[in-house]
């Protein structure tokens, strides 16, 4: 089992190491500060399965570093929870095929709504129908599931996740998010307490 591990952890990093890594970025980092910090929009991540679930977690990080951000779950969006989008605001959207059907009848329904909307998309697919719906497309490389089957999202999620990483950190350069910003919005906890001592430092 330990050469297994070894092997798992080696296509891992391989995968994240192989992240296209083009001017892209800097395009939807600077959507995103435009729309949430120059507009007043929101930033509004969406998927379906694991990539939902990357999706909610890449959220929930940016709120905490000071882009207002939350998950509109594809389903419930078309049972009434679209209402909450507006004009300004930006979603970033992940599908690894591009071809997830909840996902593509969001940004139809979003554009319905909100004519103004921009979508930022995290895909392996540059040629796939949310590809082709993105104002800015992030690529995943395309990488090999570690799964055994070759088919459950693993591999593909890390390096989803990586990615939202890499958006957070960038935003967090272009505001000027401080240790002070983050301890306003982590009262309790050992983050609280280490941010509230870096901020007075």
């Amino acid at each position: 089992m330990q050469e297994s591990l070894k092997n798992i952890l080696k296509k891992e990093i391989e995968a994240v190491q192989n992240i296209p890594l083009t001017s892209a970025y800097e395009e939807a980092v600077s959507l995103i500060v435009k729309r949430v910090h120059h507009c007043g929009g929101r930033l509004v991540t969406s998927g379906m399965g694991k990539a939902g679930q990357v999706a909610s977690n890449i959220a929930t990080t940016f709120s905490s570093t000071g882009t207002p951000a939350y998950f509109l779950h594809p389903s419930e969006a078309q049972h009434g929870d679209l209402g909450i989008l507006r004009n300004e605001d930006v979603m970033l959207l992940i599908s690894n095929s591009g071809k997830t059907r909840e996902i593509i009848e969001l940004t139809g329904l979003a554009k319905n709504l909100a004519p103004d909307m921009q979508f930022i998309v995290i895909t392996s697919d540059p040629g796939s129908p949310l590809a082709t719906e993105a104002t800015v497309c992030l690529l995943t490389g395309n990488p090999e599931e570690v799964c055994a089957l070759g088919m459950t999202p693993t591999t593909s999620t890390t390096v989803m996740t990586v990615i939202g990483d890499m958006l957070v950190v960038e935003t967090m350069k272009k505001i000027k998010f401080t240790a002070a910003d983050y301890a306003k919005r982590h009262h309790g906890g050992y983050l609280g307490a280490v941010s509230r001592k870096k901020s007075q430092s």
